[in-house]
């Protein structure tokens, strides 16, 4: 019987379009926008000028505390201008622009990394080149990967899972990832044990992957503390605390982490990148992104730069289509609208989905009517309706002790709410709104 967690979750339609698409590689754009935050944390520090050029890999900007990361050059170039640019959400934020160096060879070309399966480096040496590097989560979160193996002496570690599932609908980035680097991924795994000190990692892919599955399965017949379990499919099992739950069966608390349970979670594009960075000295400076919809002429997986801008990513696809209504970054359960096609890619980015004007219709929202859909399918075990009713009252204090702070934002409640209550969105802002209260 295929594994999976207890409490709540959805199945919403997969739409895998791209699941069969190779990555290609998008064309290096001829300028890029590269933000200064891309993770969770501090923004890095700017350590460069206008005009000055730069070479690809460089650090542009610098960590600027524990909780942040490096910022690299995705290409070779000039510094134009420190400019500020919109983001997925609709703010503005700190940008680097660099204009590409037409001539630099490397811009263009793939470099050929041949497969390095000697690990040679000590665990200290491994967490410093993931530090220098850059490495945030790359199923979503982007919290930098350092912090997260900066691990307590008091903490006791067992068991090392690997995120395989990619339960958001439309998104193929890490299917196609374990397809085409699955010897690279089973090395940064094995990189990730030694710095760790422990013996057992666990991949979890869902059901619908069957092709990626088996391809794990086979390449880990012979690896001695490296397994792969087969997952139901259900949203959202891609959450940290409902994998650990769906393949250990251990709970993590209610405001704790994986690691309070002895276990630590990587998304298989994290994994990637750590090997990149362990055996081949290369920085997060690039990702694949899945390019989607229904209407799409050609929806694909593409290799691209930090800081190329979605409207590249979009005439690569064949251009947004008449009855667009919506253009996410992200998939459509957990995506934000993107306001401006000059928004960039950044190590967050998984996908770009476009849903027409059918598909992104919202109902006209009505009372609710009690019927407790929205707590069936919380995997949180949280009261969404009571959470959104005490939001638009601003009552912060209930909205704390009634767990907002834990909400995941899923959005499996506004998936099934019958009477089409923004339920997300409105704990969302309750959410920012109750933590800026605990803070004063």
């Amino acid at each position: 019987m295929l594994r999976t967690f207890s409490k709540g979750g959805i199945h919403p339609a997969e739409n895998k379009l791209t699941s069969t698409k190779e990555i290609k590689r998008l064309e290096t754009p001829k300028v890029v926008h590269v933000p200064i935050s891309q993770h969770i944390g501090i923004p890095s520090e700017i350590i460069v000028e206008k005009k000055e050029k730069v070479a690809i890999g460089q650090v542009i900007a610098r960590s600027a505390g524990f909780v942040s990361a490096n910022i690299h050059s995705p290409v070779a170039g000039v510094v134009t201008k420190l400019d500020k640019i919109f983001d997925s959400r609709g703010y503005q934020i700190q940008c680097i622009v660099i204009k590409t160096d037409a001539k630099d060879p490397v811009n263009f070309e793939d470099i050929v990394y041949p497969l390095k399966k000697e690990i040679i480096l000590s665990p200290q040496e491994i967490l410093k080149h993931i530090t220098d590097s850059g490495i945030v989560g790359l199923g979503g979160a982007t919290f930098p990967t350092h912090v997260k193996l900066n691990i307590n002496e008091d903490k006791k570690l067992d068991h090392l899972i690997i995120n395989g599932v990619e339960c958001e609908p439309y998104l193929t980035a890490d299917h196609r990832l374990m397809l085409e680097r699955a010897d690279e991924i089973l090395i940064g795994i094995k990189i990730l044990l030694h710095a760790l000190h422990i013996e057992k990692a666990i991949i979890g892919i869902e059901n619908n992957k069957k092709n990626a599955i088996a391809l794990f399965k086979n390449l880990t017949k012979n690896e001695e503390g490296i397994s792969v379990v087969a997952l139901a499919v259900k949203y959202p099992q891609g959450g940290e605390k409902q994998l650990v739950k769906a393949i250990l069966n251990r709970e993590v608390p209610k405001n704790g982490l994986p690691i309070d349970v002895g276990v630590i979670v990587h998304n298989v594009g994290t994994i990637y990148a750590i090997y990149q960075a362990v055996q081949h000295n290369k920085p997060l400076i690039e990702r694949v992104v899945t390019v989607t919809g229904k209407k799409l002429k050609n929806p694909s997986n593409f290799w691209v730069k930090i800081g190329t801008p979605v409207k590249d990513l979009l005439e690569a696809v064949g251009g947004v289509p008449e009855d667009t209504r919506k253009i996410l970054n992200g998939g459509p359960m957990m995506g934000k609208a993107i306001k401006k096609l000059k928004t960039p890619v950044t190590k967050g980015t998984s996908g770009i989905v476009l849903l027409s004007d059918d598909e992104a219709h919202r109902g006209e929202s009505t009372n609710c009517i009690r019927c407790g859909e929205c707590v069936y399918v919380c995997p949180m075990g949280l009261e969404p309706h009571l959470l959104m009713n005490l939001t638009e009252k601003h009552m912060w204090e209930k909205t704390y002790a009634e767990d907002i702070m834990t909400c995941i934002e899923c959005g499996s409640c506004s998936y099934v709410c019958p009477s089409h209550r923004p339920l997300l969105d409105y704990i969302r802002f309750g959410k920012k709104l109750t933590n800026e209260c605990k803070q004063n």
